[in-house]
């Protein structure tokens, strides 16, 4: 959302992200600021697309079409503190069965917590999840202090010049007068 220049990526009221294809120019600058790398641009629309949590089904009170359909219940859509509760207690049993490498992926560990979050049972990576996801601002700041001292080093070197250029015409000056 925060590398959108136009805006296009929103949270909605169910605090869900979606992208408004309406909006979207298809700069791509959302491509690489995602840190989960969920958006693509469309080939047809040029676009960034990603899931909508079902957004048109949400806002006639059903919910998203996977957790709706899937058989086994693996994907659940609710209230997030109730389902991380959930998660946590499941976590809890898997850990006293002897599977030590349960987690919860995206609770406040992941950027502060999720609103879409996964119990593991191995490292993120295996998921093709990214292990510590940054968001792009924390990713710009070298950027930034190199932009600042850029504009320092070329506000010296303008200096400079137009000292040394008024020196240079000064002593002209000087010497048409002394001819």
């Amino acid at each position: 959302m925060e590398v959108c220049p136009t805006n296009a990526i929103i949270r909605t009221e169910y605090d869900t992200v979606y992208i408004d294809p309406n909006v979207c120019i298809g700069c791509k600058y959302c491509v690489s600021g995602c840190p989960f790398g969920v958006i693509d641009i469309g080939l047809f629309t040029g676009t960034a697309e990603k899931c909508t949590l079902c957004y048109d089904r949400l806002q006639v009170g059903q919910q998203p079409a996977c957790a709706q359909a899937c058989p086994t219940d693996c994907i659940e859509f609710g209230d997030v503190d109730e389902l991380m509760a959930k998660a946590k207690e499941r976590e809890k049993q898997l850990q006293a069965n002897g599977e030590s490498r349960a987690q919860i992926y995206g609770d406040s560990d992941i950027l502060g917590g999720l609103n879409v979050f996964y119990l593991l049972l191995d490292k993120p990576e295996k998921y093709g999840l990214p292990a510590n996801p940054q968001l792009p601002q924390k990713n710009m700041l070298g950027g930034y202090w190199s932009s600042i001292l850029s504009f320092i080093g070329i506000g010296l070197v303008s200096l400079l010049s137009f000292r040394t250029r008024g020196q240079r015409k000064q002593q002209e000056e000087t010497q048409d007068i002394n001819l």
